[in-house]
């Protein structure tokens, strides 16, 4: 990894806990993320990888250490608009998608929000559907769909708006093996193609291990694996 590329997102000494403190969840972490790499936070469910991942998407903000993602601080509430529309694309591990709409409905929601328009939209559409092998799902609604392919328009809606970091929290954990393994390729796919980086929250070592860099993540703490 070229250690001259951009750093995308940073965190410095960023702690977070709930329940009035005496639930720590994170300990003054610091991480680094450069454009073009895919870096896995590797831990087990309750060790803090999602935290850290929401705390640079803008989902949480943090007790205490400072954030900067694409230039932007998502601690502050304008910053995290900014972001959320132009810099940041989410895929979780429930989709989040709205079931009564359709796969193209769907993708359309974040180019609304934009203001991209409308034959600008449906030309990004038509390019990310037929990249994932969907366009022919476009009229179908989200409920009639399988898993794997809800998951792999989660995706197409991160990319909608050309985001420069994609945030993934475990977008693999509800899905079977073999359909697990083709999203996270389609993942990892896409996201070289398209230049971006990803930051990958999973408990599973295949995963990580697939990925550029993993920092592990456990007791509230990380540390980076050696490659």
């Amino acid at each position: 990894m070229n250690n001259a590329r951009e750093i995308l997102a940073s965190a410095r000494n960023v702690s977070k806990s709930y329940d009035g403190g005496r639930v720590a969840v994170l300990r003054d972490v610091s991480l680094d993320v450069r454009a073009g790499e895919m870096v896995a936070l590797w831990g087990a469910s309750g060790s803090g990888k999602s935290t850290l991942l929401h705390l640079l998407g803008g989902l949480d903000v943090p007790d205490r250490g400072e954030l900067s993602v694409c230039g932007l601080d998502p601690r502050r509430e304008a910053d995290r608009l900014v972001l959320r529309r132009h810099h940041l694309g989410f895929v979780f591990q429930l989709h989040n998608l709205i079931a009564d709409l359709t796969v193209g409905e769907n993708l359309r929601v974040p180019a609304i929000a934009l203001g991209t328009p409308r034959a600008a939209a449906e030309a990004r559409i038509a390019e990310l559907t037929r990249r994932v092998g969907l366009d022919h799902r476009l009229a179908h609604r989200v409920q009639d769909i399988s898993g794997g392919e809800r998951q792999r328009v989660a995706i197409c809606r991160a990319l909608m708006n050309s985001p420069r970091l994609l945030l993934a929290d475990e977008p693999t954990g509800s899905l079977d093996e073999a359909t697990g393994e083709s999203v996270f390729g389609l993942l990892k796919e896409l996201a070289a193609r398209d230049g971006i980086a990803v930051v990958l929250a999973t408990h599973e070592r295949r995963f990580a291990e697939a990925c550029d860099r993993i920092v592990r993540v456990r007791n509230g703490e990380i540390s980076e694996v050696p490659s």
